[in-house]
Order: structure tokens, then C-alpha cells, then sequence
């Protein structure tokens, strides 16, 4: 019996073999051996909410229905870790630097149109600090400005929470008194230990699914890409294409902003690099 149970939960080589081929084919995710108790964990409740009696069987599953399973897989096996303000040397250069910018050029030739795009904007801290930084960087100047920042992930859980934009109140335990004041409305009641994004934030954000490698249907161009930490899950083939992808999407001038783990490698002969894990690409106004 004993024999039996460990065999049912035991994750073998061709399984997990499978596993790595599927997340790879479907997301463009790089899964290597380090990542095999993560795995386990993340697979081992789909194994049991399904009432099957093995990962053979969920690997089988997979094979039958991939369309229909493969939303559900791809939520659990994915990662989401991010905070309000992470890496806050971005959100300072926008503020010291990129806004200000934007602010003079748009002033100039009246255009007055600022699209950002959060591209792997899990569960909605990054988008929500950048919706956050744009209405202290432009002030009352917001009002006559066309604002809008898309936010995708592939994931859509970690989607429909950034939609909700209710956290529990510890995730923003780092974030200053200010702008918890300003820009978060703490519950009642039941809910005292959440707290909720202030309609203003929200208003510039629009939320979508989106797998990057597939089809992109928005049709930018955007000034400012986030693209961080996410493309070190991807090889260095699909890296480049990503990027390759990215450039088109940025206007003259516009910013890309990657992961601190992050580099372009190959890619960074297209981009001038204005900040740590900063690159501008050339042209635009002031070039």
C-alpha cells in the first residue's frame, strides 16, 4: 500500500520530461532541472482536484485535451512574484527623467499621448505603481493628457486580481505613508485587513490576457515597455525575438525596462542603455 502511494505522488523523469517539452511549446518558458520540486508542488494539487491517481495520468490528460486543460496549467505552473514599487531606481527615472521629458517634447508639438505597457503584470503591483508614479510625475498636466497603460499577463487569475486591485494590507506595508494616503482606501469591517486601489489609478488601466509569443493585437506604439523578469524564463532564441518584437513596438525615443538579472544581450546594438536595466531606443526628439 505504502509502495503505492509513494508511486502516485512520485513525479519520474519521462513525466517531468513531458512537462518541461508542454510549458516550453506553450509559454516559451525554460524549465531546467532546478525547477523539479517546483514543479511537484505546483502539479501535485492539480493531481488531486482532478482525482487522478499519478502525474502519468495528468501528463496523459494533457496529451488528450491540451486546449482544454491547458489554461488551468499554465495559471498553476507559472510565476508570480512582485510588490508595489519593486525595483523603485524605475519608477525614480520616470519621474526625474522620463516625464519630464515627455512632458517638454508633447508640449512642443501638442501630441500630449503617453501609452505605457506593463507586459507581464502578474498580479497588478507593477502597473498600479506605475499608474501611481505617471499622476505624481504629471500632477494636475494629467487632466489634458491622453494616459493609458495596458497591462497583460498570460496567467488569468493573477490577471482578474490586478483587476480587482484589492490587496491584503502587508503588501503595502513598504510603500510610503503618502502614498498609501493618497492613492489606497483601507476596508471595514471584515475587511479591514484589505486594502483597495483608488479609482483614479485604475481608471488608466486596462487589463488583458496575453501570451507573448503569440499574436500581439494591440498596435502601440508605445513610450515606455516593462518587461521585468520574465524574459530570463525563456531561452536565447526567443529572447531575441521578443526583443526584436519589443523594438517595433517602442517608438523613436521610447524606453524598454527590464528585470535587474536582465540583459539584451545581442540586442543591446539597437538600444542605448540610459539606466541600470534602462535602454532607450534611438531616435525621437531629443536625438
Amino acid at each position: 500500500m505504502r509502495e503505492g502511494r509513494n508511486e502516485a505522488v512520485r513525479l519520474n523523469d519521462d513525466d517531468f520530461s513531458f512537462i518541461c517539452q508542454f510549458v516550453y511549446e506553450s509559454t516559451g518558458i525554460v524549465l531546467h532541472s532546478g525547477k523539479r520540486e517546483m514543479v511537484y508542488r505546483r502539479l501535485a494539487r492539480i493531481v488531486r482536484e482532478r482525482q487522478l491517481h499519478s502525474f502519468t495520468q495528468y501528463c496523459q490528460l494533457l496529451k488528450e485535451n491540451p486546449e482544454q486543460e491547458s489554461g488551468y496549467f499554465i495559471n498553476a505552473i507559472t510565476t508570480n512574484l512582485t510588490s508595489f514599487f519593486r525595483e523603485q531606481h524605475h519608477f525614480d527615472y520616470l519621474v526625474q527623467q522620463e516625464i519630464p521629458k515627455l512632458l517638454k517634447e508633447q508640449g512642443i508639438n501638442g501630441n500630449k499621448r503617453l501609452r505605457i505597457w506593463s507586459s507581464a503584470s502578474s498580479t497588478g503591483e507593477e502597473p498600479y505603481s506605475i499608474a501611481i508614479t505617471i499622476l505624481e510625475a504629471m500632477q494636475r498636466q494629467i487632466e489634458s493628457w491622453d494616459v493609458k497603460i495596458l497591462a497583460t499577463d498570460i496567467d488569468s487569475n493573477v490577471l482578474a486580481t490586478g483587476k480587482e486591485g484589492v490587496y491584503d494590507l502587508n503588501r503595502i506595508a513598504e510603500v510610503s505613508e503618502k502614498t498609501k494616503q493618497k492613492y489606497f482606501t483601507r476596508g471595514v469591517k471584515q475587511n479591514e485587513h484589505k486594502v483597495r486601489v483608488a479609482d483614479r489609478v485604475r481608471r488608466l488601466i486596462t487589463f488583458k490576457q496575453l501570451n507573448l509569443l503569440h499574436e500581439w493585437p494591440m498596435k502601440g506604439p508605445f513610450d515606455v515597455i516593462f518587461c521585468r523578469n520574465v524574459i530570463i524564463y525563456f531561452d536565447k532564441e526567443t529572447q531575441q525575438d521578443l526583443f526584436a518584437r519589443y523594438y517595433e513596438m517602442l517608438k523613436p525615443g521610447g524606453l524598454l525596462i527590464l528585470g535587474h538579472s536582465e540583459n539584451l544581450g545581442q540586442f543591446s546594438k539597437y538600444f542605448t542603455n540610459v539606466g541600470r536595466t534602462i535602454f532607450r531606443k534611438p531616435g525621437g526628439f531629443s536625438s
